[in-house]
């Protein structure tokens, strides 16, 4: 996770979380625990590109690593998620 540093990691797990938050509509937690759940996709998101032999060369696909991951997490976490009551 900490292939570019831990700012760069902290940053990309932040914007993941926003991104993934976005793409779940409806499934996510709230801003802050989106957030989260992205810092904790990036890392879920290196373990997965690793178990597929993937590599990332650049930014740009350590984010988008993020993202996939936080993604992952978020439809993962959103199975646990109670139903909303009328």
């Amino acid at each position: 996770m900490f292939e570019y540093g831990i700012i760069w990691s902290l940053v990309f797990g932040v914007l993941a979380g926003v991104i993934a938050g976005w793409i779940m509509k409806g499934r996510g937690f709230g801003f802050i625990v989106n957030i989260i759940v992205g810092l904790l996709g990036s890392v879920v998101g290196g373990w997965l590109y690793k178990i597929m032999g993937f590599s990332v060369n650049s930014k740009f696909g350590y984010l988008i690593m993020s993202i996939i991951g936080a993604v992952v997490l978020l439809l993962i976490v959103s199975l646990f998620k109670k139903p909303k009551t009328k």
